[in-house]
Order: C-alpha cells, then structure tokens, then sequence
C-alpha cells in the first residue's frame, strides 16, 4: 500500500490568521477496538476549529484517524486523545472535536471535548455553524 497509518500530524500555515474562521471537518470512518471485548467501535466524529497559525493537513489527519483502527480504546479516552493531538500539532484559538459512536449494546455514546486557547476571547456574535450529518454529501 502506498500510504500507512501514522500518528504524525502535520500542518501548513493559516493563510489569513488576523481573522477568526471556522474549520469543520466530518471523519464519517473512525473506527477502534473495544479495550474490554476486542469487537470494533465506529464513530463519526465531527471537528470545529478556529486555526491561530496552523491548520492541520488532511491527508495526515486521514492517515492519523486510521492508525486507531486496530488499538483499543474506551470513546471518553480516544475522543480526547485525538483532540490533545490536534492541539498540540496545530495550537488553535478553539477546537471542539464530538464523537458519536455507533450503537453498541443498545447504547449510543457521544463525547465531546473542547479546548480554548488561554486568552482566547471570541468576538461577540461568534457562533460556530451547525452542519447537519453528510452535509458534504450530494445526491
């Protein structure tokens, strides 16, 4: 295979940082292992963040999501993992990541964790857009 999973993140410079704008990015394909049974989870996790100097690489972030795929990992844990990662890789004035797992036992999990970069204010009337699930989808 020409590509491998990676825990490396890479990122590029913000092509307008003097202005607060919002990234949002659907990963519809997370999947990890259950730590307690070794069955896999799925998840579609949902990113939303205000960049400062960076913005992170999609292909590496593609790359990054599927090295989870065969580790275990309750969805509490792995959900903020990934955004400690990205936090650390990008440094952003905000970024919110919400992971919603797929039913498992007939029990739906979301988990979402935030980070604000210390003294971070948002303009006033700075309200991140809802964007509804496949919203990227056409058809």
């Amino acid at each position: 295979m020409p590509s491998q999973p990676t825990k490396d993140l890479e990122t590029f410079e913000n092509p307008t940082p003097t202005r607060d704008f919002q990234i949002h990015i659907e990963i519809p394909e997370f999947t990890c292992l259950c730590p307690k049974t070794g069955q896999p989870d799925f998840a579609t996790l949902f990113l939303d963040y205000i960049p400062d100097q960076k913005c992170v690489e999609l292909k590496s972030l593609k790359l990054y999501i599927w090295s989870f795929r065969n580790e275990g990992h309750f969805h509490e844990a792995v959900t903020n993992r990934i955004l400690d990662d990205l936090v650390r890789a990008t440094e952003p004035r905000f970024m919110r990541l919400t992971a919603k797992f797929y039913v498992r036992g007939g029990i739906f999990t979301n988990v979402v964790a935030e980070h604000r970069k210390a003294g971070w204010q948002p303009q006033p009337r700075v309200e991140l857009a809802e964007f509804a699930p496949q919203s990227n989808t056409r058809g």
